[in-house]
């Protein structure tokens, strides 16, 4: 499939295709990227906003576009991972290395506990949204007709493209480039980067990540407080979801945008943040950030004496210090009691 994607971005850097398809094929790729991250992100899996019924139903038709997964599967694994972040219990756990969490995970048999744990996982309320369970049932038949048929239709039928060549464009450069730009947040944004809200969490914040995928870089911030519809803290970093969002709130589409209060996150920043925030840290976290940018403490360009955080496990596999945010239940006191 990669190399398939590499052979349509040739023949759109080397002007094969005309301007309209071009466009054609931003413009699908940035709508579904968006239907992801606004949609089965921050919408049906944290529920940091409340959605009308025209909204919902465009999330899950553009979604299909995206070619995730069902909208289900993909709030299940992401909740998932909200609740056993990098542990065994977390689908694409960062400490299996780089390759495993970027795309490995789905090349790979599910941990155990990653199967048991998700079975139970609470999905309530996506079970009770019709919308969602047809497009779960009938994915594959929606996924060939809007993720696959329709990219490719558009530029053969009213630009006048050949089939091949616009498959080879529409379809598997675009579509491998959304997969990409999505598995960064769960790769590089849980590996390279500072940890200004929480350094007990794995995830960072990474303006690269950010600009590729569209705001969702920011992430230690976002697993710090879940809910927050912004998933950062500041309206100034690259985050055009948040822009879009605002704009549902003033069409009507959308309401009830959660967000925590500055006093709140700056509570938070000085009591667990590694010193790395721009205005509430200090000068000796800020100096070991590298000129190339935010790095990991396991990083060795990162000469810092901040220690990365250790994923405390049990002997089985389950998590004993997880941060007891929205959808993170009391994993810390349950198991606890059990050990």
């Amino acid at each position: 499939m990669h190399m398939l994607a590499l052979w349509g971005l040739v023949l759109v850097f080397t002007g094969y295709f005309k301007w309209q398809t071009i466009v054609w094929i931003f413009f699908v790729g940035i709508v579904a990227s968006e239907s992801v991250t606004i949609g089965a992100h921050r919408y049906y899996t944290h529920k940091s906003f409340k959605a009308n019924a025209f909204l919902r139903a465009m999330f899950v038709i553009i979604q299909t576009i995206a070619g995730l997964n069902s909208m289900f599967i993909w709030c299940r694994d992401h909740r998932l991972h909200h609740r056993y972040s990098d542990t065994d219990g977390d689908p694409h756990n960062s400490k299996r290395g780089f390759f495993f969490c970027h795309i490995g995970w789905l090349m790979h048999k599910k941990h155990p506990y990653v199967i048991e744990l998700g079975r139970k996982i609470d999905m309530s309320d996506l079970q009770a949204d019709w919308m969602v369970m047809f497009q779960k049932k009938y994915y594959y038949q929606l996924y060939f007709l809007l993720a696959f048929l329709l990219p490719v239709w558009v530029p053969v039928h009213f630009f006048g493209e050949p089939v091949f060549p616009s498959i080879l464009a529409c379809y598997f450069a675009r579509y491998v480039i959304s997969l990409n730009g999505t598995w960064l947040v769960n790769s590089a944004a849980h590996l390279y980067g500072t940890r200004p809200y929480d350094q007990n969490l794995q995830p960072v914040e990474s303006w690269f990540v950010s600009m590729i995928s569209l705001g969702e870089g920011w992430h230690n911030y976002h697993h710090t407080f879940p809910w927050d519809y912004k998933a950062a803290e500041l309206s100034m970093h690259f985050n055009q979801s948040a822009s879009i969002i605002r704009f549902f709130e003033r069409m009507g589409w959308a309401s009830d945008l959660k967000t925590p209060s500055p006093e709140v996150v700056g509570n938070r920043i000085v009591r667990t943040g590694d010193g790395t925030h721009y205005k509430l840290g200090n000068e000796e976290a800020r100096a070991a950030v590298t000129a190339v940018g935010p790095l990991h403490p396991l990083n060795p360009t990162y000469t810092t004496t901040l220690k990365a955080p250790d994923a405390i496990l049990k002997p089985e596999g389950l998590p004993l210090n997880h941060e007891k945010d929205v959808l993170n239940v009391n994993v810390l006191e349950r198991n606890t009691r059990a050990a």
